[in-house]
């Protein structure tokens, strides 16, 4: 009995710890960073050995824009997205990365050698 109780608040921590990180690391185009009408922007850093935000989420048929700050470095500055046909390396803060999605869904992203990855919620 004292082992299950013990089993029962360990998987709570852990469902708590997990639900956290996927929270904190996740950031809407319009909320955490500078949106004007017809562009969302969005600014990825280097945290924890990730992106950070790694879960990003965009509207459909509206132009996103990518930079990277001065924190991301090595093959983290290449930007790759399958799926829409992006792969551009970003040399300094200034670059970005333009493009506009048409189709909804969830769609990876990653860095050039796949190390640092993330997801973009297209709704």
């Amino acid at each position: 009995m004292k082992n299950t109780t013990l089993l029962i608040i360990f998987g709570l921590i852990v469902f708590a710890v997990a639900g956290y990180f996927i929270f904190a690391n996740s950031v809407s185009a319009g909320k955490n960073s500078s949106n004007n009408a017809d562009v969302q922007k969005i600014t990825l850093s280097l945290k924890n050995g990730n992106y950070y935000p790694n879960t990003l989420s965009v509207k459909a048929n509206q132009e996103v824009e990518i930079t990277l700050d001065s924190s991301v470095r090595g093959c983290y500055r290449t930007f790759v997205i399958r799926d829409f046909g992006i792969s551009q390396t970003l040399r300094n803060p200034t670059d970005t990365i333009k493009f506009t999605p048409t189709q909804t869904g969830s769609f990876r992203f990653a860095c050039g050698m796949g190390m640092g990855f993330g997801t973009i919620i297209v709704e």
